[in-house]
């Protein structure tokens, strides 16, 4: 057992001062507040403890591109040229280049304050298609990067079977991602064995575009259980595409026909009407964003106003990676909702503050979309936490309840001082426990990669 002792700490009734929690097998077993000191207890002083926020959406491998697709090409650059680029870019990936990737990323993700993440996982098979001999092999190299780093994992490997609306065929890069409904599931249930105790299984039908009404119908008979999650409305083109095949909009066919509830993530859901918009939020399904990459893709805004009136949950997740940084991530998405509505504080009520009113139900919508019992410093949760420096020069003017606004819209993720994931003390004075030998690993496959380029 291990007690932390917070001078500070984010309750689920708000915050407390002197907080003992007690962590027993990755589980929190109690929280005491105003406590006095024992002995055995690892004292977080000048700091505050908060729940670790969960990731709800990523694709490791696409970090090892970040800075490689910033420059213009003749004509007008959108999501669909730079999809063109990742696949150029993902046909020369190895098994150990994705572990390598991917432990990196998961080791900066701790370093941001995210305790567990959901992959989203669609980089199957060798070049051109060809199964490995261990169909599952890149998701068991998933799985070995998180174990190695500690982070918690929701693992959700992606039903991927056209190149476009109307059952295009694949080609190119998506060969590596390509399963019909029967070897996706054996895939994944090979993904699934001798995983960790917090690890979660779920799975991913890609996008409307990589399946059928009917496979997707299917697929959700096949597996009653666990977390789904889909891309969903994310561009126009996309959403035109699918109209024009099925005479139906994504999410209005996704609540139509498919019937979307609490299990269900719906990615980024950035092309919605006013009705989609209200509609998903009553479902129960949770709305997966990714401000950093929308905007990095010119992807387009969420209706935030919108939803959050209709009571929707939603969570962040950091996509392509291309910079992974909680605070950012949230404020982006409070931002993007001030550029569009010319007005300030938009997401939160009225005398609420919003970097409380994200982080608290990011941390809700995040935990529902990855199956974890995360997101809350309570007994039986999981032990994921983060301790912030509450002596930071931006953050110690601030009382209490303006620490979250501080974080996320005056400092950045340099504030976060130690992680724990399922109880596993990961990050220690803002540095990984073992990122000298993960970026050793990721700077020799980045070689490796370059060189095949």
């Amino acid at each position: 057992m291990t007690s932390l002792l917070a001078p500070l700490a984010l309750l689920p009734d708000g915050w407390a001062e002197n907080v003992r929690v007690t962590i027993d097998g990755g589980s929190i077993a109690a929280v005491a507040p105003d406590a006095v000191a024992l002995p055995d207890d690892l004292r977080l002083t000048g700091q505050a403890l908060l729940p670790a926020m969960p990731n709800l959406h990523s694709h490791t491998f696409q970090r090892a591109m970040a800075g490689m697709t910033e420059r213009r090409g003749e004509g007008d650059d959108s999501f669909w040229t730079w999809r063109t680029l990742m696949y150029r870019f993902l046909d020369v990936l190895t098994p150990e280049d994705v572990e390598a990737i991917a432990a990196l990323v998961q080791v900066e993700m701790l370093e941001a304050g995210y305790g567990s993440v959901a992959e989203f996982h669609y980089l199957h098979h060798q070049p051109g298609g060809v199964r490995y001999a261990e169909p599952a092999e890149l998701s068991h190299r998933i799985v070995a990067a998180a174990a190695a780093t500690g982070i918690g994992l929701t693992l959700l490997p992606v039903l991927y079977s056209h190149g476009g609306a109307g059952g295009a065929p694949l080609a190119g890069g998506q060969l590596r991602f390509g399963n019909d409904l029967d070897g996706f599931l054996a895939l994944r249930e090979a993904a699934g064995r001798d995983l960790p105790a917090d690890f979660v299984l779920g799975a991913a039908p890609h996008s409307l575009r990589a399946t059928t009404p009917a496979r997707l119908a299917e697929l959700v008979a096949a597996l009653p259980d666990g977390p789904l999650h889909i891309h969903a409305a994310e561009q126009v083109q996309e959403v035109a595409d699918i109209e024009a095949w099925l005479g139906a909009r994504p999410v209005e066919l996704l609540l139509d026909r498919i019937g979307i509830d609490a299990r269900w993530c719906l990615v980024h859901a950035t092309q919605m009407t006013a009705d989609e918009t209200a509609r998903l939020a009553r479902s129960g399904a949770v709305a997966g964003l990714c401000p950093i990459t929308e905007a990095n893709l010119g992807d387009g805004v969420f209706n935030g106003p919108c939803y959050r009136e209709a009571g929707g949950a939603f969570g962040v997740g950091s996509d392509s990676n291309v910079r992974i940084a909680l605070a950012e991530e949230l404020r982006t998405l409070e931002y993007s909702q001030r550029l569009v509505h010319r007005a300030r504080n938009v997401l939160a009520a009225p005398g609420a503050s919003v970097g409380a009113t994200l982080y608290a139900a990011a941390l809700a919508g995040g935990a529902q979309a990855l199956g974890r019992d995360c997101g809350a410093l309570r007994p039986g949760a999981l032990a994921d936490l983060v301790a912030i420096d509450r002596e930071h020069v931006t953050l110690a003017p601030l009382r209490a309840e303006q620490l979250l606004d501080g974080w996320l819209f005056a400092a950045d993720d340099g504030v976060v001082r130690e992680v724990w994931s399922a109880g596993r003390h990961v990050v220690h004075e803002g540095r990984h426990v073992a990122r000298g030998a993960v970026e050793a690993r990721h700077r020799e496959a980045m070689t490796r990669i370059l060189a095949r380029i």
